[in-house]
């Protein structure tokens, strides 16, 4: 049975901007039920007794060796675990198959391997492929029996994917495809059977085909990458090489539908691999800082080395209850539709901007986890003999995969906008609802709430305005030519996902704590609580900058006046908080949930 919230109906994209939630109305990862959880342990003892061990062969770029961790990943049924059991799959519900990614994460290389296999290069098959195709390559890829990979980027089109030059032809008999081009950074491509590949019909119809290995397809030499040693990267190349016509994705001329809905997945899949590799990188990091000593003491006991182990906590916890809130938020909405792939990946799509979210927030959370374990590492954290070296490495992938964070920062106030202007969300009204209250001079309020965590969530209710009037007035300044303003873009961006982050943790903290009691939760309730007032001063510091670049004179004033108004709040103590949040990881000397 799969764990559930209390939603009387799927939330909107987007509108927690605009909304407030209730902790009951989203999924924490305390809410895993048993089954998700023996899943999430299946995974990881699978990656932590196989795969890690096997990571300096894998580096050697032993395929062979990556083909039967594969091959094995499919014997427990964790390539399928998403893919419904007609195709030889688990059919398991989104959380399960997240908490998959989760833990393959704990290993970056073979989290690639993995990804290109169970994601990119499975996912387009089983929603736009034909039935016969879904029957012919399915039941093959959920084993390991055939490896699968994801073509689309090319040398001149990076993230402007649609200008991709491959070009597909239908052959005189119109049996087959033609397909001629090159295509670059391909996971897998050097040992792949079966390829997602993307080009344009007649040379101008931007379409997906599934490509078997064979005559006319070849790959490139293996790429030397700064990390993911133990993934293949090639070029490929395709020569005249046919497939059969029934081998089209979808629609010709359809191919966008399935490259950016496959993205959506990919993305949120990304940032709950991430929160398995800075768990890991946590826990290595508490017990190297037990083991080394310096001046007669452990380095965990010097205030320097609690402080990153503890902001390194923050992170990981509250990404994870981002990461968990957004899947519940697509688990519900797929539970709503027609059991058809369509549907499922509209319901998918709904979280868009969210998805974007969590891919950039954690691919950045992960990096700096990744950074200060070379940091408590010292100089052993740059020698290879130790992990932090690798794990260092292996993370900056992340801000480039899955559109880079650049693009993916624009598109979550674009994608906004675009629903708003659409009548899907209600923005623009909250914004000039908003905007009156910013013209209104400020009136005490006499109704101040105790309750648990009241006063960050009030921080919280704060950054979405400033979001909110960031966003309004970057909309009134610049209309059609939004777009085009990316620095202003990036930092509205910002804001909305310090905002989307501090709500996320507040709501999980308040939900262990009606469950366990304020007590049993006060670890959570002040990872929360620093967290929040560090994010209101990032929110500040963002909005300041994008408002100077938007408005002058009055105009910029009266905003800047609001703005001091909504991020006004008292510091807390956030030395001692850290250091009690870093002790009690030390003292068990492991990374504890």
């Amino acid at each position: 049975m799969a764990a559930t919230v209390d939603l009387k109906e799927p939330v909107v994209g987007g509108s927690f901007l605009i909304e407030e939630r209730q902790p009951e109305e989203v999924l924490t990862p305390e809410d895993f039920t048993e089954e998700q959880r023996m899943i999430a342990d299946t995974t990881r003892q699978f990656v932590d007794s196989e795969v890690r061990p096997a990571i300096p062969q894998l580096e050697r770029h032993d395929w062979d060796l990556a083909r039967a961790l594969l091959r094995k990943a499919g014997e427990l049924g964790l390539l399928g675990a998403n893919v419904p059991e007609e195709y030889g799959g688990l059919g398991l519900d989104q959380t399960s198959g997240t908490l998959i990614s989760e833990n393959v994460g704990r290993s970056a290389s073979f989290a690639v391997t993995f990804g290109a296999q169970t994601g990119i290069g499975m996912l387009p098959i089983l929603y736009f492929g034909t039935e016969e195709a879904k029957r012919k390559y399915l039941p093959r890829l959920v084993t390991g029996e055939l490896v699968a990979a994801y073509a689309l980027t090319e040398a001149g089109s990076g993230s402007d994917a649609l200008a991709a030059k491959a070009t597909a032809r239908l052959s005189e008999d119109g049996r087959h495809y033609i397909l001629n081009g090159e295509k670059m950074w391909i996971s897998n491509g050097g040992f792949a059977d079966v390829f997602v590949v993307f080009a344009k019909v007649d040379g101008d119809k931007f379409s997906g085909f599934i490509v078997e290995r064979g005559p006319g397809l070849t790959n490139g030499a293996e790429e030397h990458k700064m990390g993911i040693k133990g993934s293949s990267t090639t070029a490929l190349i395709l020569s005249d090489v046919k497939t059969p016509v029934e081998n089209l994705l979808g629609e010709v001329g359809k191919g966008h539908k399935i490259a950016f809905n496959i993205l959506n997945i990919g993305r949120f899949k990304l940032g709950a691999s991430c929160v398995g590799g800075m768990k890991l990188m946590l826990h290595e990091s508490v017990r190297y800082a037990n083991e080394r000593h310096q001046f007669g003491r452990p380095i965990s006991s010097f205030g320097a080395i609690k402080a990153k182990i503890a902001e390194m906590a923050i992170r990981t916890w509250v990404g994870e209850a981002t990461v968990y809130r957004t899947v519940g938020l697509i688990e519900e909405a797929v539970k709503a539709t027609a059991h058809d792939g369509e549907s499922k990946l509209r319901a998918i799509e709904e979280y868009a901007a969210e998805c974007s979210i969590i891919k950039v927030m954690l691919s950045e959370y992960c990096d700096y986890v990744a950074d200060e374990m070379v940091q408590i590492y010292g100089g052993y954290g740059y020698s290879a003999d130790y992990p932090a070296e690798r794990a260092y490495r292996d993370s900056r992938i992340n801000r480039i995969f899955e559109g880079t964070n650049e693009i993916n920062r624009m598109l979550i106030p674009g994608m906004l906008m675009k629903r708003a202007m659409q009548g899907r969300l209600a923005l623009l009204p909250a914004a000039q609802r908003l905007m009156d209250e910013v013209l209104q001079p400020s009136v005490p309020s006499f109704d101040e709430d105790h309750g648990l965590l009241a006063a960050e969530q009030k921080l919280a209710e704060n950054a979405k305005k400033v979001a909110l009037m960031t966003l309004g007035t970057a909309a009134q300044k610049f209309m059609q030519a939004l777009e085009d303003e990316q620095e202003v873009l990036m930092s509205i961006a910002d804001q909305i996902m310090e905002a989307y982050a501090m709500e996320s943790a507040i709501l999980r903290a308040r939900k262990i704590a009606a469950r366990d009691g304020e007590q049993a939760a006060a670890r959570y309730v002040t990872m929360a609580r620093v967290f929040c007032h560090d994010a209101i001063e990032r929110v500040e510091k963002s909005a300041k900058t994008a408002l100077a670049a938007m408005s002058e004179g009055d105009e910029l004033r009266t905003l800047l006046a609001a703005l001091r108004r909504f991020t006004k709040h008292t510091p807390i103590n956030a030395v001692a908080a850290r250091r009690s949040i870093a002790e009690a990881l030390i003292k068990a000397n492991r990374y504890i949930d």
